[in-house]
């Protein structure tokens, strides 16, 4: 349906705060406070270099350090000038909206209006137990909490009631953000209804591509075009971005040198956990081929990967580049930040 053509596309970084150990045991102390020092190291280069935003996302898994991610991003703003700063996701439905908009506003506010955030359910199903959910109301938690959300971004004072949470009758909702208007994207995986949602609601659309072949979003992207535009929302109001899985290194070679055993072991591992199989080299390769969810290689490679991601889903406003999932070292996901910058990003247009 759509065939929006941005002219300016940001690029960023998202991260989960890996904590990468010696021996793949359970982390120390010292490395979980090496690993979110290193983080913040490279929150800063990435703003010191222009790339417009990092995200961090939301897990309560031990390999990652993201479960309090707010925290995390109110130390970044304390330390960059310039870059946006995001959640992404934080778990809506396991979650109060009003803390969530109350942390994000005060994010907001140190770093005078860099902070946004990506809302989503989660692809991993920890945060329910853990908060006293029920996982078969995935879907109504998040519906009625993103409500409330909306709400308290919309009005100072909030008047609303749902199933799952303490009325409000009024109360003010403190502090606000910087900006009229907290920056809000809905992250969404591969449901139809999802997409829907988010035009219906004429919110940014951030898709998680981690894995099959890009295009076929495609169908989905216009379902979310649709559905905005039915709600009357124009298409500038409604945009789209990705995060994507990858790696980029000064050569193809080495980006797939460094990326892929760590990646094989990580996603082994999770597949798993949920009853699938280990990653095979083969499996590897047709995802990083031209029509693949990963974006791994050198500078141009990456850039012509990302524009390919772009072209295929009618064009993007965002990308958002997740490379800690595979056991990389610190230095190397500092040059890794700084190639992003420096080589591909000025690529984008």
């Amino acid at each position: 349906m759509s065939t929006i053509k941005y002219v300016y596309m940001e690029l960023g970084i998202d991260s989960f705060a890996a904590v990468r150990t010696q021996d793949g045991s359970t982390s120390t102390p010292e490395e979980r406070a090496d690993a979110i020092e290193e983080l913040l190291t490279r929150i800063e280069l990435a703003d010191e270099i222009g790339l417009d935003t990092f995200g961090i996302g939301e897990h309560h898994r031990p390999e990652y350090l993201d479960s309090a991610s707010h925290l995390l991003l109110a130390a970044a703003a304390a330390r960059t000038k310039q870059i946006q700063l995001l959640s992404a996701v934080t778990v809506l439905s396991a979650a109060d909206p009003v803390r969530v908009f109350q942390q994000l506003s005060t994010v907001d506010l140190i770093s005078q209006g860099r902070a946004g955030v990506v809302l989503g359910r989660g692809s991993f199903s920890e945060a329910f137990p853990l908060f006293g959910y029920g996982f078969e109301d995935y879907d109504a938690l998040f519906t009625e909490k993103l409500d409330l959300f909306l709400k308290i971004r919309e009005s100072e004072t909030v008047t609303w009631e749902g199933k799952y949470r303490p009325a409000l009758t009024g109360q003010g909702v403190y502090p606000r953000p910087f900006n009229d208007s907290l920056q809000v994207w809905l992250g969404v995986g591969g449901t139809p209804a999802s997409f829907a949602r988010a035009g219906l609601l004429g919110l940014p659309l951030m898709i998680a591509i981690i894995g099959g072949e890009t295009h076929r979003f495609r169908p989905l992207v216009d379902l979310y075009y649709r559905a905005g535009a039915e709600a009357g929302y124009s298409e500038d109001q409604l945009k789209v971005g990705v995060h994507s899985l990858g790696y980029v290194a000064e050569t193809s070679e080495k980006a797939h040198a460094e990326f892929y055993p760590g990646y094989a072991r990580t996603f082994t591992r999770i597949g798993r956990e949920r009853g699938g199989g280990p990653v095979s080299r083969a499996g590897y390769e047709s995802q990083v081929g031209p029509s693949g969810a990963l974006v791994v290689g050198s500078p141009d490679e990456v850039a012509e990967k990302i524009q390919r991601h772009s072209e295929a889903l009618g064009g993007l406003v965002r990308f958002q580049l997740h490379m800690n999932v595979a056991e990389l070292s610190h230095d190397q996901l500092m040059t890794a930040t700084r190639l992003l910058g420096e080589r591909v990003k000025p690529q984008l247009g």
